[in-house]
């Protein structure tokens, strides 16, 4: 695609880290000041005209809110109106699947600091999206060419 990639874990603060190298899982008031740098990433390539892909476990619809709106979706459940600071344009793409398979290719990962035993806090903290937001689900039961093409399908036909 020719778009910037941003890992988002790449972002987490050094507490952040730690906490989860220790099995912790991490609580709203972690993320929160973590989204809210991925969200001035993404405005500041919004802003340049830039699209980007934003890899990261935004497990709840609020955590959603805060990529596309900033910290002011925090303190209320509207979008932002239109102006300077209107909300982000971003289709999120919910990868599905079973934990098992999840778990299979987080063990196959080296040198990350978050373990494998932490899947089962991220799947109860899950908030799959639903309408009014704008996502695309796709199966990771697929092979990778075929989930490349799904998501592709999904941002240059929405």
């Amino acid at each position: 695609l020719g778009w910037k990639f941003y890992d988002a874990d790449d972002y987490h603060s050094p507490e952040n880290k730690k906490k989860m190298a220790e099995g912790i899982p991490l609580n709203d008031e972690d993320r929160i000041p973590w989204l809210c740098a991925l969200h001035d990433i993404l405005r500041r390539e919004d802003s340049c005209r830039q699209d980007a892909i934003l890899a990261c476990s935004a497990l709840k619809k609020m955590y959603r809110r805060v990529l596309v709106s900033g910290a002011s979706a925090i303190e209320s459940n509207q979008p932002e109106q239109p102006g300077e600071n209107a909300a982000l344009k971003i289709l999120f793409v919910h990868l599905d699947g079973p934990m098992d398979i999840i778990a299979s290719r987080l063990k196959k990962r080296r040198g990350h600091f978050m373990p494998s035993e932490l899947l089962k806090s991220q799947f109860d903290t899950l908030e799959p999206p639903s309408a009014p937001e704008k996502f695309i689900t796709v199966s990771l039961e697929k092979s990778l060419p075929e989930i490349v093409l799904e998501i592709q399908r999904a941002i240059f036909q929405g």
